[in-house]
């Protein structure tokens, strides 16, 4: 799925109140937005936002104490030239930090190029820390599963499997042990970087677990606020299947540890078999405790074969 363009109207309209700053130039362009190839080669929210840079186009351009000096302080043809130069790099927003005061030859510059610039007392480390993390967010790659995404023992675990197999009947009795619900049957996934994919609840299912032949329950007026959780990364999938699925398809016990690919980042995945009278949650949490072992370099059955080798070469 790909993330909506972000124009400098929204940026501003979004930080109005958290970093107090003023429309101060270029209010004529308040459609302008970054340009697409540049959000596409960017590895993060990094690459969209810095200081005056002259080598770095296409990206919100911060202007703080020393970068205004640079600009201001030399002879007027050089202070002309280096604001010019602020053109070719075709930001879609320049911001004033430190509480600076706009250069009269900045504000024109500005107006005659059409670049939005806005201005605030922030500090410029403050200000690029709020939009890398903004940005990195907005335009991340995203995907929907289906599934019920849970913090279980601290592990953000998304359940999935066949339809009917109780996904979210068990998803209630993990909350009733104490576990937290992200979101039930619709799960929204970034990838935030490289190797992490974050997992959200749409904003139309907050709180909401539905149970067959209960219906909606609020999950946050039934057990509390503990019960829910805004956000967690995607660490665990947990996939259950019908007997049939699990001897057709799965090895009994995979020499490897099971992932699947989501977004292009490998998540770890465990294959639990529904069968009347298994108790799935004590099992779910069971894989939880296990996948946790694994990600501290713990491999239970790495340490089964290296045992079995060694009473082998004994009993030779």
């Amino acid at each position: 799925m790909k993330p909506t363009a972000v124009s400098a109207d929204v940026l501003f309209e979004e930080f109005r109140a958290h970093l107090r700053w003023e429309w101060v130039a270029g209010l004529g362009a308040s459609e302008r937005r970054f340009d697409e190839v540049a959000v596409s080669a960017a590895r993060s929210g990094a690459d969209l936002v810095g200081y005056l840079n002259y080598i770095h186009p296409y990206r919100v351009q911060i202007l703080g104490a020393r970068e205004v000096a640079y600009i201001t302080s030399a002879s007027p043809e050089d202070c002309a030239r280096r604001i010019a130069r602020i053109v070719t790099l075709e930001p879609p927003v320049l911001i004033l930090a430190d509480g600076q005061s706009a250069p009269e030859a900045l504000l024109s510059m500005c107006e005659r190029a059409q670049i939005p610039m806005f201005a605030t007392k922030e500090s410029s480390a403050f200000v690029i820390d709020v939009l890398r993390a903004y940005l990195s967010k907005h335009f991340a790659e995203r995907t929907s599963m289906h599934g019920v995404f849970m913090d279980i023992l601290g592990l953000g675990v998304l359940i999935t499997g066949e339809s009917g197999l109780g996904k979210s009947e068990l998803g209630l009795e993990l909350i009733s042990r104490g576990n937290g619900l992200v979101a039930d049957d619709a799960v929204d996934l970034f990838r935030i970087n490289q190797t992490t994919i974050e997992g959200r609840c749409p904003e139309l299912l907050q709180n909401l677990l539905e149970v067959r032949g209960i219906g909606l329950l609020d999950i946050r007026g039934i057990f509390g606020e503990t019960a829910v959780r805004r956000k967690m990364r995607l660490k665990l999938i947990v996939h259950l299947v019908r007997r049939e699925t699990l001897e057709r398809e799965y090895e009994r016990i995979p020499y490897e540890p099971l992932t699947q690919d989501v977004l292009g980042v490998p998540v770890r995945k465990v294959v639990i078999q529904v069968v009347a009278g298994r108790n799935i949650a004590v099992l779910v949490e069971a894989a939880v405790r296990n996948t946790i072992l694994q990600l501290r370099g713990i491999d239970t059955y790495q340490e089964f074969v290296e045992r079995h080798r060694k009473a082998m070469e004994k009993g030779g």
